[in-house]
């Protein structure tokens, strides 16, 4: 939680999934936590990109036009990541499981590689699978996911080369929450717990 007193605090958003855990990151300002959410209200909130990428059926995606759910959680990682993503993307599917069927209905997530070589649209629907069939893949350009994930606030840190010859791609953990009027006020940083997610989702979907 937030220390409380009414004065901005200042949260820096540190890359995951690469070795040592560091790498750029951005820094947002949050409210005192007199909202009653877990997760970070942002001051400025973020507007949702109207870019076209491909989704994990192979089809045309436009990341605003076509996010119709109340309620959209917005995450970026990649299929190989070994520890935040799937903690993460297993986290919040399990937060979906515990709220009320009126309120899962008004929930999408979607999940945009930062590792577009090897997401294809079919690796991409294998790993969401595991989840939830519902969740939305999203796989395009790098440049156009870089450009995405920069108005978001979202640090890519690029690929790290590892001893067994593979790569890992650092990216931040935060995942971001958009209403329905395609502007995001409020983002959870990696390590929210189920709880935190069920209660802050139950609340965004019913107070709209």
């Amino acid at each position: 939680m937030l220390s409380a007193g009414g004065a901005a605090c200042v949260l820096a958003l540190a890359a995951a999934c690469a070795s040592g855990g560091a790498g750029a990151g951005v820094t947002i300002n949050a409210p005192s936590p007199s909202t009653g959410y877990a997760g970070v209200v942002l001051e400025q909130p973020y507007t949702e990109p109207d870019v076209m990428l491909t989704d994990s059926a192979g089809e045309s995606f436009n990341l605003k036009t076509d996010t119709r759910a109340r309620l959209t959680l917005v995450f970026f990682g990649y299929t190989h990541c070994p520890d935040v993503c799937p903690t993460t993307v297993a986290d919040v599917t399990a937060a979906l499981r515990r709220v009320p069927p009126e309120v899962r209905d008004q929930v999408q997530f979607i999940f945009i590689t930062t590792d577009p070589a090897r997401d294809t649209p079919e690796v991409l629907r294998e790993y969401l699978d595991r989840f939830d069939d519902s969740h939305v893949g999203l796989t395009g350009s790098l440049a156009t996911i870089e450009q995405v994930a920069r108005r978001l606030g979202v640090p890519l840190t690029g690929k790290k080369k590892l001893p067994s010859g593979g790569y890992e791609v650092g990216h931040g953990s935060q995942v971001i929450a958009f209403g329905s009027d395609d502007r995001a006020r409020m983002l959870w940083l990696g390590g929210t717990s189920v709880g935190d997610y069920q209660h802050d989702i139950t609340k965004l979907v019913r107070t709209g």
